[in-house]
């Protein structure tokens, strides 16, 4: 346990002292910032250190393993009732407890004036995560082909693209960027290789995989819709 905390600790450090380096050449250089600024910085630098490597710690010996014992769990022919109600549950949370995901909906709601509030994208991402990781799951249990899905569906984002309110559009990619976090990648992703390795005749490698890609496309999708919606009903005020 300690060797992986270790690991992690110093993939963490390989990560975070590029940044620094370029940082403090860059303040050398050009920002000539004041002492008090700069120390808020490297205090916040080693807060992300150890908040880093404390945290993907978690995901990965803890999220990733009981998410792939989930998904063979319910993955299994006796119990697959439950597996797209559950699906939708824990993709709705996952996202919900994401903190990308938050901290976007933050920006957008203080970029827009408020005019976006935080929390209407908080569950539109939500919402949108939890559909597409029941599609998901369908596609695995049914052997669906992936390019029966994913093709579709980039047909209708350019669809929506000249629909939408312009201003969603940004948002929107953005938004299926931050959805593909660790707790989307670790745990989602570990349970769909478990229902798919549990299933008859079903291939992990093949059936399990695609799901992030999915998941990159609920947010995209779902906030167009929004800003389709804002466009033909008058404006933002109506879905604060």
């Amino acid at each position: 346990m300690s060797n992986g905390i270790l690991s992690i600790f110093f993939e963490v450090i390989q990560s975070l002292v590029p940044l620094a380096i370029f940082f403090t050449v860059f303040q050398k250089l050009y920002l000539k910032l004041p002492s008090s600024q700069l120390i808020k910085f490297y205090i916040g630098l080693i807060f992300t250190l150890f908040g880093m490597t404390l945290f993907l710690h978690g995901v990965y010996s803890g999220f990733q393993p009981v998410g792939q014992e989930i998904g063979e769990f319910f993955g299994s022919s006796d119990k697959q009732t439950f597996l797209l109600p559950i699906s939708f549950i824990l993709g709705v949370l996952s996202t919900f407890a994401e903190p990308s995901v938050r901290v976007l909906c933050y920006q957008v709601e203080t970029s827009s004036n408020g005019s976006i509030r935080a929390n209407l994208m908080l569950y539109t991402l939500s919402f949108a995560v939890g559909i597409l990781v029941v599609i998901a799951m369908v596609k695995i249990i049914y052997g669906i082909p992936f390019l029966y899905i994913i093709i579709p569906a980039f047909l209708f984002v350019l669809v929506l693209l000249w629909l939408c309110d312009k201003d969603f559009i940004g948002v929107s990619f953005d938004a299926g960027g931050v959805a593909t976090g660790p707790m989307a990648v670790t745990f989602l992703m570990s349970m769909a290789v478990g229902v798919a390795s549990v299933q008859e005749g079903g291939n992990a490698a093949i059936d399990g995989f695609g799901l992030i890609s999915m998941i990159a496309l609920a947010p995209i999708i779902f906030v167009m819709l929004l800003g389709v919606y804002i466009r033909f009903n008058g404006g933002r005020n109506d879905v604060r």
